[in-house]
């Protein structure tokens, strides 16, 4: 993903052009659209990035040397997962729990939780197979915070705080 392939609007939405994915059998390249959320916004997140890097072209996800200094090629689509288990180390979780897919089942359940329909959340995520989605889904979070278990267990959860 580059910031070249990219248009970002506070308050509306991103556009990314990415040059070849997994479903891109042809190599024609796909253009996503994602519309900005009111909570946890990929939008704000990605537009506070550029800034804060600094970046203005070029990767948006960039290598980072041993101290930390962010450099200007494009990070290794093999070293996410190592560098998120290191950060979750860090702080104290189990990071060996963690994959890629935990990322996505995690903004799955989170939408699901949060009232998105499943014909929503596949467009938001580019899914076109209803049983990918489904996989990913944690049926405890298909209420939308309405179950009674899940609001005892916010309520223990917040009581613990």
């Amino acid at each position: 993903m580059t910031v070249d392939d990219t248009q970002a609007y506070s308050g509306e939405g991103i556009t990314f052009f990415l040059h070849h994915t997994k479903g891109d059998r042809e190599h024609e390249g796909t253009t996503f659209h994602t519309p900005a959320l009111i909570k946890l916004c990929p939008v704000d997140a990605y537009l506070n990035w550029i800034t804060v890097a600094g970046i203005s072209t070029g990767p948006v996800f960039r290598r980072l040397d041993r101290w930390g200094n962010l450099g200007k090629g494009a990070i290794r689509p093999h070293s996410l997962i190592p560098m998120l288990r290191r950060i979750f180390a860090e702080a104290g979780l189990p990071e060996l729990m963690y994959t890629s897919h935990s990322l996505r089942r995690g903004f799955a359940t989170w939408a699901s939780a949060n009232g998105w329909d499943i014909k929503g959340l596949m467009n938001y995520v580019g899914w076109k197979d209803m049983k990918s989605a489904l996989r990913y889904i944690d049926a405890g979070a298909s209420f939308g915070g309405l179950s009674v278990t899940v609001a005892r267990k916010g309520i223990a959860d917040a009581r613990q705080e």
